[in-house]
């Protein structure tokens, strides 16, 4: 038998890997504890019978912290996360965690080693302008450790998380900063002649996400009953290539529906194309690009968001990010009345709570207004009449 579960006591299991026999002929074995149901510990014991039959299965009593976080990235961050994720939680390992931390054996890794890497990493920061780092990028560190050491956990290589004992640095939330109804007129007025405005106009009438809207195609791009369907993403990675991927949650996946003044710019913006197309005796597929480059390639998603503030200037309102398109969407929707459970649907939020927590500050006058509308219900008729004579 290559490898076995043995059942503790609810929720916790054993997996016991079979690694054969020493030089004397005693039978080895490595130990691996489970918290969680039988399926998941019977993918933790796949996922070292992978590793021992590929010869990559690692001794925790030898290996540092380095070895680890390079052989994790190879083994579990490649083939399950994200390439976007991935090559994130690269940089961070290769550029920062090994030259620091990766000489420390895995096991004798402690709290205050994770700590004291915090610490270090944001004093740097404080004395270097240019090159340190800022309370949210050491934040993002943490979630790279912890993510990894999860792992090592699942593996068998260590007891605990020591993450979980350290708190990441506190990062302020950047205020949001969103357009009111000018601004977005003149923002779009400014966009009427550029290449991006049908882009923008589907940015700020749907609320969908940078990604979400290069991604688009124009079989998703229902124009009769005036809907977008949100089904994947688009990334480019850093070596300049793309890659499609579904999006994150069933929640993500979702159908926008489209005012008719956003429809009939898409209208036109469709003719438009068709016009370019015939000119070189093409027809536009249904699974081309909405906004491609006309080669079968989305845009380069850095070249719109660049694009937006140096046009916003131009349109003489304040410059915000492209992504506060999305928040400034939401903003106008709510100050409107719309029901924050279709916000939140619009925007592909996973619960509502996510929605209510980011947008019910940012649009002044919502409570006064809730609770004017609250003595509609006529529950103190004194009340009422007092304010009557008091208007008279």
């Amino acid at each position: 038998m290559r490898g076995h579960l043995v059942k503790r006591y609810k929720n916790s299991w054993t997996v016991v890997l079979d690694l054969g026999r020493d030089a004397n002929g005693k039978r080895k074995q490595r130990w691996i504890s489970v918290k969680g149901t039988k399926p998941e510990a019977e993918k933790v014991l796949t996922d070292a019978l992978h590793q021992k039959d590929t010869g990559s299965l690692i001794n925790p009593s030898k290996v540092t912290f380095g070895e680890f976080l390079e052989h994790w990235l190879k083994e579990y961050a490649l083939p399950n996360l994200a390439p976007r994720t991935y090559e994130g939680y690269a940089s961070i390992i290769n550029e920062h965690l090994i030259p620091k931390m990766g000489v420390i054996p895995l096991s004798k890794l402690k709290p205050e080693h994770v700590r004291r890497y915090y610490a270090e990493t944001l004093e740097n920061g404080r004395c270097n302008g240019s090159g340190g780092l800022s309370a949210q990028s050491v934040r993002h560190h943490h979630m790279a450790i912890h993510k990894a050491l999860e792992t090592a956990c699942k593996w068998g290589l260590v007891f605990r998380n020591v993450a979980d004992n350290v708190d990441p640095p506190h990062a302020e939330k950047p205020q949001m900063v969103v357009w009111n109804e000018d601004e977005v007129k003149q923002f779009l007025e400014a966009a009427r002649e550029t290449r991006y405005y049908a882009l923008y106009v589907l940015a700020l009438y749907t609320g969908a996400r940078r990604s979400e809207l290069l991604a688009l195609r124009w079989e998703d791009v229902d124009l009769i009953y005036c809907q977008v369907s949100i089904n994947r993403t688009v990334h480019q990675l850093r070596d300049g290539s793309y890659i499609y991927r579904q999006p994150k949650t069933a929640k993500s996946r979702r159908t926008i529906a489209l005012p008719p003044s956003a429809a009939l710019v898409m209208t036109q913006y469709r003719e438009a194309r068709d016009t370019e197309a015939e000119k070189v005796g093409r027809k536009i597929p249904e699974d081309e690009l909405v906004f491609g480059d006309g080669n079968g390639k989305p845009i380069r998603p850095n070249t719109v968001t660049r694009a937006w503030p140096l046009l916003a200037v131009k349109a003489g309102v304040k410059p915000i990010r492209f992504h506060d398109a999305r928040h400034t969407h939401a903003s106008l929707m709510l100050k409107q009345g719309a029901h924050p459970k279709i916000v939140q649907e619009r925007l592909g939020h996973a619960t509502i709570s996510v929605t209510l927590d980011t947008y019910s500050h940012i649009a002044p006058g919502m409570q006064e207004a809730a609770a004017r509308k609250f003595d509609d219900l006529d529950l103190i008729p004194e009340a009422k009449n007092g304010l009557e004579n008091k208007v008279g």
